[in-house]
């Protein structure tokens, strides 16, 4: 894949700076998503392992509000129709795409303002970081439509980031997080002007991609790893990790910057 040339079909990219940025881009419905985007989303996550010129991820909704979830029209009706077989398909599909982004070596960065809601709520969980506008609202609904709050890793990843209870309160009631309540719980890294949480998700991703990649992807490798391990396990992994990290030049060349007091150009090998 080559972040410079790719062009998807179901919603936008631009790539500058080493950051590319996804933007959700059905504004007349808040950035609903259908079976081809939640295909095509999940596709690129895979193909971004082997992009390592891309070193971050900005993902936005266009218009004001980040994404409504799954399309009324073109999924919620479709699905009621469907058989067993059918429906297990699509949902093995949607939490593919959830895997495609915790699999991915790229920090990815969530820019929250607006309608933030079933799957676009997961999306923005399965994030790495979360910025957002003071308007933003963010609402696991599955339980308002008759569904389980487990969907696509809600069960696994939300109380991680915000505790067992607090998860369990959206889980259960399928109310909305306030920008407020996110920050304060954990779930928004911080809360920025209405009109710049992307610009702020983007510097993020700028200073994110300015790093050692490498390194950087380590990390979010052992985050996720270790989420199963117990203490000594995690330890000698991190043994592991951080010995493989000190051969890489990103290493060397941060040594030898500061050694003549200079500030290192990292290059992500």
């Amino acid at each position: 894949m080559n972040p410079a040339t790719y062009q998807p079909t179901h919603f936008l990219w631009s790539f500058a700076d080493g950051v590319g940025t996804i933007t959700l881009n059905r504004p007349e419905r808040k950035n609903p998503l259908t079976f081809e985007s939640y295909a095509e989303l999940r596709d690129l996550f895979r193909a971004l392992v082997k992009a390592p010129v891309c070193k971050a991820i900005v993902i936005t909704g266009a218009g004001g509000n980040f994404c409504s979830g799954g399309d009324v029209h073109e999924i919620i009706g479709p699905l009621v129709g469907m058989t067993m077989p059918e429906l297990l398909d699509f949902t093995r599909m949607t939490g593919d795409l959830v895997k495609s982004m915790r699999h991915c070596p790229q920090p990815i960065i969530a820019a929250v303002d607006g309608i933030c809601a079933g799957a676009g709520a997961i999306i923005a969980m399965a994030s790495d970081l979360r910025v957002a506008a003071p308007d933003a609202k963010v609402a696991f609904l599955f339980n308002r439509v008759g569904l389980a709050g487990c969907d696509m890793g809600a069960c696994a990843i939300l109380p991680r980031i915000i505790g067992q209870g607090r998860a369990s309160e959206l889980l259960f009631m399928g109310r909305a997080m306030s920008a407020e309540e996110g920050e304060r719980w954990g779930f928004f890294n911080r809360i920025t002007a209405q009109d710049g949480v992307l610009a702020e998700a983007a510097k993020m991703a700028v200073q994110i991609a300015s790093g050692p990649a490498f390194a950087n992807a380590m990390t979010k490798t052992q985050l996720h790893a270790e989420w199963d391990m117990g203490v000594d396990a995690a330890i000698e992994a991190e043994a592991q990790a951080q010995a493989i990290c000190m051969q890489t030049n990103d290493f060397a060349r941060a040594y030898h910057a500061f050694v003549a007091k200079q500030k290192p150009v990292f290059e992500g090998n």
